[in-house]
Order: C-alpha cells, then sequence, then structure tokens
C-alpha cells in the first residue's frame, strides 16, 4: 500500500472538518491542525480554503453522483431495474457515509452555482433516458417526480436518523437493518405509485 502523500492528508481532513462544522466555521488552522500539517502546504495545494472546499465538495458530489449517473443513462437498463439500483447503491453509499446528506443539504442552500454546474453534465446524459423510458414504460410519473420520490424516500431516513432515533420508531444498533429493508421496498413502493 501507497503512503497517503501530504495532499491526500489535506483533503481527508478537510473532508472531516468541512463535514462536521460546515463552510463557515471552519478554519484553515483547523484543517491544517488536522492534517499534521501546516498552513503553507494547504496553500500551497489548494490556494484557499474556497478552492479546496470545493474540491471536498466535487469529490462528496462525484460519490452521490457516480451511484446514479451511470445507471440513469445507460439505456439498456429498464427503468424499474434503475430503481433497484439507485436504491441499492444509494443506501450503500450512505451507510458508509451518514453524513454526506445533511452535508450536501447544508452547503447546497449556500453555494447553490457550484452544486449547479456539478450535476449539469450527469442530468444532460440522464433525463432523456429516463424520460423516454418512462413514456415507453406507460408509467404514470413525471421525471422530477420519480427522481425525487426515489431519492426522498432513500435520503430521508439519513436525514431525519436523529428523530427517528430519539422517538424509539428504530434503536441506534437496527437503523441500519432498518434502511437495508427499506432498500428493497423502495422499488416496489415507487412503481406501485406510477400505476
Amino acid at each position: 500500500m501507497e503512503p497517503i502523500t501530504t495532499e491526500e492528508k489535506i483533503i481527508r481532513a478537510a473532508d472531516k472538518i468541512f463535514t462536521q462544522k460546515g463552510f463557515a466555521a471552519t478554519r484553515t488552522r483547523d484543517i491544517a491542525e488536522e492534517a499534521g500539517t501546516n498552513l503553507a502546504l494547504l496553500n500551497y495545494y489548494f490556494g484557499s480554503k474556497e478552492k479546496l472546499f470545493r474540491n471536498v465538495v466535487r469529490e462528496k458530489l462525484k460519490m452521490l453522483l457516480s451511484a446514479m449517473g451511470p445507471i440513469a443513462s445507460d439505456e439498456t437498463i429498464p427503468i424499474d431495474e434503475k430503481i433497484r439500483m439507485i436504491s441499492e447503491n444509494y443506501t450503500r453509499l450512505l451507510l458508509e457515509n451518514e453524513d454526506l446528506p445533511l452535508f450536501i443539504l447544508n452547503e447546497w442552500s449556500v453555494n447553490k452555482k457550484l452544486f449547479a454546474d456539478l450535476i449539469r453534465e450527469t442530468r444532460q446524459h440522464a433525463e432523456p433516458v429516463i424520460e423516454k423510458q418512462l413514456r415507453e414504460s406507460g408509467m404514470a410519473i413525471t421525471l422530477e417526480d420519480l427522481i425525487v420520490n426515489t431519492l426522498g424516500m432513500i435520503m430521508f431516513p439519513f436525514i431525519a436518523k436523529p428523530m427517528i432515533l430519539s422517538s424509539g420508531l428504530v434503536q441506534e444498533d437496527q437503523f441500519a437493518k432498518f434502511v437495508e429493508k427499506r432498500k428493497e421496498k423502495i422499488p416496489e413502493w415507487i412503481i406501485s405509485i406510477t400505476k
């Protein structure tokens, strides 16, 4: 295994600190300390807090888009199978990165243009394919509703996890099992509302 470079250490530290504190509350000094380096090296590699943040956000958004983009834009995968695959991929990704949905939502409200620019390409490739498949399958749902309903059903438990746990609906040690079961049901629920 190759040793981690200073640049990678800085990115990992920035990811951790930005996720915990958000952009506004994060200081470059916090990131440098977490990375075990100094501000001069952080500035050498990234130039500014903004550039480092863009790098972190870009990587996080790529994680999300890679769980959906290639599947959504593949014309050979039937629409119902796409929903199942996206449900599986997103659930797995979010179980491994539970802070990701809140981080993206919080930062999206502040950095709308950055996020819009990053998702534009995925939308350009996927939307025409999905719209065509929806028409051909006779599903009575719009593209927008399909995306919002599917992603909402997958992401909401992660966003609302504190409320779900504190209300006693699900115990902490059962949360992963809870979302794994939902992962299997979400495609059925989505398909049933399109009929």
